[in-house]
């Protein structure tokens, strides 16, 4: 027999609990259980004013904020719509069945406000590692680090060639561009105070200038890595406990090899200063194997399980660094017809050391065919290389392989930082800023 429902008859009182229709399993009602944002509105305390109207309360946008991120929303206005229509998102945000929703445009004002003054979402993101501390989720024996590509939401087409330090008076000054020109100033100003590295390292190749700048975001970088074939980007650094691939902190960065190999030193320093948490190795690939990278890392006690970023036997078939012998007691190469190459004493950006040839002994050579096209031969050694040979010799080892193997997690948290959270093009604005946009709680860790 056929049913058929009844016809609408609204009844005068209801016997109604939120609480009833989240189903136990709910992933929502588990997060609840364990998230603590009890610290919250101190935080918040002094970027609010005494008098006024009160605000929207903080708790209720970052609950709301982390529902869109659990269900991949990233539309702020339906965000909105969500939460009023979802009961289990109700429930979560502590709303009942008659509180209202703020504004979509509460979020931007706030996002682009107090919570980026406050460094709010890093709170939160800390606060959930350490929870995850708590519950005996993250090692801290070993870490990884690797880097992902982030298209930044600005058009190839509107773009300048070279680096600009003032802006066309014809575009507008839009808050990223002006948070870029702030950003130069500083950096400048910085330059112009001297400062050194703690560590008394060479600074490194200084970056190269920008081919071309963004008029939309001008702090995203020109390049032709992932799927796009050129455009601006970012990069999303991940480094991770190997132990349960727990993200333990994140930094943005234009989508350049330096800023990225530069963001590995940042991490393991806040990592280390936030949660006391400093790994015995670290795993990643052979982008972050240069010999001032290997240097840092040892001077620290971290094992460097990464591939040397080695392009010794990149000659065009020219004698290799390997056909030089070293005399550390004279500190001198002896190249294959026998003469000397001498230092200055000059240490390079990067951390190599150049050592040059005699023109007269080059030139009589028979062996300079093989060996070079230039009036003399310059080999390099780099300022780490015992470091570098440590490095060498740990390559092979089960411990080395064991670290090859675990680094692969990282790649799955920025597969599901695409493929689940949807989060493949990022509207962003000048640095810092870029750093809260993806201090997402692990969540799904939990």
């Amino acid at each position: 027999m056929m049913g058929q429902q009844a016809g609408l008859q609204q009844r005068l009182f209801y016997e109604f609990r939120l609480d009833d229709w989240v189903p136990a399993d709910h992933l929502l009602r588990k997060i609840d259980g364990i998230l603590d944002l009890t610290g919250l509105r101190r935080h918040l305390g002094p970027f609010y004013r005494h008098t006024g109207r009160p605000s929207v309360d903080p708790e209720l946008m970052v609950r709301m904020l982390l529902v869109g991120y659990c269900y991949r929303i990233r539309s702020e206005r339906r965000l909105c719509e969500e939460t009023h229509l979802n009961l289990a998102y109700r429930w979560f945000c502590r709303l009942g069945l008659e509180g209202s929703v703020p504004d979509h445009s509460t979020f931007s004002k706030n996002r682009h406000g107090r919570f980026r003054e406050s460094a709010l979402f890093r709170r939160v993101f800390e606060e959930v590692v350490a929870q995850c501390m708590r519950a005996g989720l993250v090692g801290g024996e070993g870490f990884a680090i690797d880097a992902s590509v982030i298209e930044a939401d600005a058009s190839r087409g509107r773009k300048v060639d070279g680096k600009r330090t003032t802006w066309p008076e014809e575009e507008k000054l839009t808050r990223p561009v002006m948070e870029y020109l702030a950003a130069l100033d500083q950096a400048a100003a910085g330059e112009t105070a001297g400062t050194k590295d703690a560590d008394n390292l060479p600074p490194g190749n200084p970056p190269a200038v920008p081919k071309v700048t963004s008029l939309t975001d001008p702090t995203a970088a020109w390049t032709n890595k992932g799927q796009m074939k050129v455009g601006f980007a970012y990069g999303t650094n991940y480094l991770i406990d190997l132990q349960r691939a727990i993200i333990v902190d994140v930094e943005a960065t234009p989508a350049r090899w330096s800023a990225e190999v530069a963001a590995t030193k940042t991490v393991l320093e806040r990592t280390q200063e936030r949660f006391g948490l400093k790994p015995q190795r670290l795993a990643a690939d052979a982008a972050y194997g240069s010999g001032l990278m290997i240097g840092w890392l040892m001077r620290r006690g971290i094992e460097p399980h990464i591939p040397l970023l080695d392009r010794e036997h990149q000659t065009n078939g020219f004698f290799t660094r390997a056909d030089f012998a070293f005399d550390p007691q004279a500190n001198v190469f002896v190249c294959p017809g026998g003469k000397q190459l001498k230092s200055t004493g000059l240490v390079r950006e990067d951390g190599t050391v150049p050592y040059f040839a005699s023109t007269k002994d080059c030139r009589a050579c028979a062996l300079k065919p093989h060996c070079t096209k230039g009036t003399k031969r310059i080999v390099t050694r780099n300022l780490f290389e015992a470091e570098r040979e440590h490095a060498r010799r740990l390559r092979g080892t089960e411990a080395f392989e064991r670290s090859a193997r675990e680094r692969r997690k990282v790649e799955m948290a920025f597969a599901h930082l695409k493929r689940n959270l949807g989060f493949r093009r990022l509207r962003c604005v000048a640095l810092p800023a870029p750093r809260t946009s993806f201090c997402s709680p692990p969540l799904s860790k939990i």
